[in-house]
């Protein structure tokens, strides 16, 4: 269907403009405009050949010739999975809290420019719809967050700016040397050892790498995220984990594996270490929290690690068996399609708890399943699908890392394993005080889900277990280009 994706991206931009021009109801004008969404993205779904492992949709046009910038947008197997990712994390994550039309329309922004990221084939455009998605994630940081809300948006920008500058330099660097900007073309010369040579291709990779790396966020980048996610409004808070973060993982996948597969496998052993510093250091650093959204950020972290560890795996060792690759990449596509909406989940009931009591520490609940037993087991399923629970989604990508992973990279995974027990007591500490705890004051006071509330919760919850018991509806998405990439990584 022609200029499908097109109308994917623009809807939300004209939803922006709409929403802008409207003094009142500016979320439900939002909402409309996600439904739309949800319509385009279910038409490209059916127009998606889950059988071809190549782009498809391809739209193909002159921008500018010049420096030989297109605007070509195409998916494949990833790009579908994020695309959908994003048409389920918005229309959540505006539903999680009443705001005003300039919130509304920033929301649309970032959406439009998620989808941009997501589908473009071209390095201008798509650093374009890169540095799209995170001006309104700093605006709305810096104009609706909480305490500290301009030391976190600060914190956030700078990290975010100098990651994008560094990348930024590499491309124009492969530009100066290749002339071409094509993700298609400079994997082509990545293969036949014709990209860079010499030092200048390890700083090519520097700094693609660093621009990557914060935006993930792997150790030690990390130190912008739990400011970030602590001080953002719920809704946003939502969205930077669910849909934002998984920018920098697709680009891993999408610009430095195949760019400069030499490099990752010289590198293999600290990259693989950096990895296993994310998945143990960051649920550690959880479990000191007080803060139940400060703790849910570190958590974050340490799921994406899981990512990067099968990502690094299949990539750094010498010996891979094809079947083991195919498992750990399907492991990492999964995982980056459930942790989007499990941590979204663990973020909207901390931000219910926050509403309902002014207050979100660890310790200002307790005894809740005594008074809303209907919160506590909807969360409990979040929490249970976070830490992997069999029959839920989280383990269905945790499950395939770790198994191809033992048999690429057994020591480094090994490691890694430890970080699951204390992902375990990070949640059965949270569960016990708040579920169970003695009942604090105040308590008597908190209500149980509300049915608006429920007509949010019941249907991700539902889709927690759709994916855990029948997850081949989301593999037949992704199933050929997991194995067209482990063909080409071999």
């Amino acid at each position: 269907m022609a200029f499908l994706i097109t109308t994917l991206i623009a809807v939300p931009i004209v939803g922006a403009l709409m929403v802008g021009a409207t003094r009142n109801y500016a979320r439900g004008v939002a909402l409309g405009f996600n439904l739309v969404t949800a319509v385009c993205t279910f038409l490209l779904w059916q127009s998606f050949d889950s059988t071809s492992p190549g782009l498809q949709l391809v739209e193909r046009h002159s921008w500018i010739p010049a420096i030989g910038a297109e605007y070509l947008v195409g998916i494949d197997g990833l790009s579908l999975l994020l695309v959908i990712l994003t048409s389920l994390v918005f229309p959540f994550a505006l539903l999680a809290q009443r705001m005003d039309r300039g919130f509304c329309a920033l929301m649309l922004i970032m959406q439009a420019a998620l989808y941009g990221t997501f589908t473009a084939q071209n390095f201008v455009l798509w650093f374009l719809f890169y540095e799209m998605s995170l001006i309104p994630a700093f605006l709305l940081i810096k104009i609706w967050g909480g305490k500290k809300r301009d030391r976190a948006a600060t914190k956030f920008f700078l990290y975010t700016f100098l990651g994008s500058v560094a990348m930024l330099l590499s491309f124009l660097g492969i530009y100066f040397t290749k002339g071409t900007f094509d993700f298609a073309g400079l994997a082509d010369l990545a293969k036949t050892g014709d990209l860079l040579t010499g030092n200048f291709k390890w700083l090519a990779f520097a700094g693609i790498f660093l621009g990557l790396a914060v935006k993930v966020p792997l150790f030690p980048f990390h130190t912008w995220l739990p400011d970030a996610y602590e001080t953002a409004p719920t809704g946003v808070s939502m969205v930077l984990t669910g849909a934002l973060s998984k920018m920098g993982v697709y680009g891993f996948v999408r610009l430095l594996l195949p760019l400069f597969p030499s490099e990752v496998r010289t590198l293999g052993p600290w990259l693989l270490t950096l990895a296993v510093c994310s998945i143990v250091i960051a649920p550690l650093a959880a479990w000191a929290q007080s803060d139940l959204k400060r703790m849910v950020a570190y958590l974050s972290i340490n799921h994406l690690g899981y990512c990067m560890l099968g990502l690094f795996a299949v990539t750094a060792a010498t010996v891979r068996p094809s079947v083991e690759m195919q498992a750990a990449l399907s492991g990492v596509f999964m995982q980056i399609f459930n942790h989007g909406i499990t941590a979204a989940a663990l973020f909207y009931f901390v931000g219910l708890l926050e509403q309902r009591r002014g207050l979100r520490g660890i310790d200002d609940f307790g005894g809740l399943m005594q008074r809303a037993p209907l919160f506590c087991g909807w969360m409990s399923v979040a929490m249970f699908s976070s830490l992997g629970l069999p029959g839920l989604n989280g383990f269905i990508g945790e499950f395939l890392i770790f198994k191809g992973s033992f048999a690429i990279a057994g020591s480094f995974t090994a490691f890694a394993v430890i970080g699951l027990l204390f992902t375990a007591i990070v949640f059965m500490r949270v569960m016990q005080t708040l579920f169970s705890g003695p009942l604090v004051r105040g308590g008597v006071t908190f209500t149980d889900l509300r049915p608006s509330e429920k007509w949010v919760v019941i249907p991700i919850a539902l889709l927690m277990f759709a994916i855990g018991i029948a997850p081949q509806f989301l593999f037949n998405i992704f199933n050929s280009t997991v194995v067209e990439m482990a063909r080409l990584l071999v």
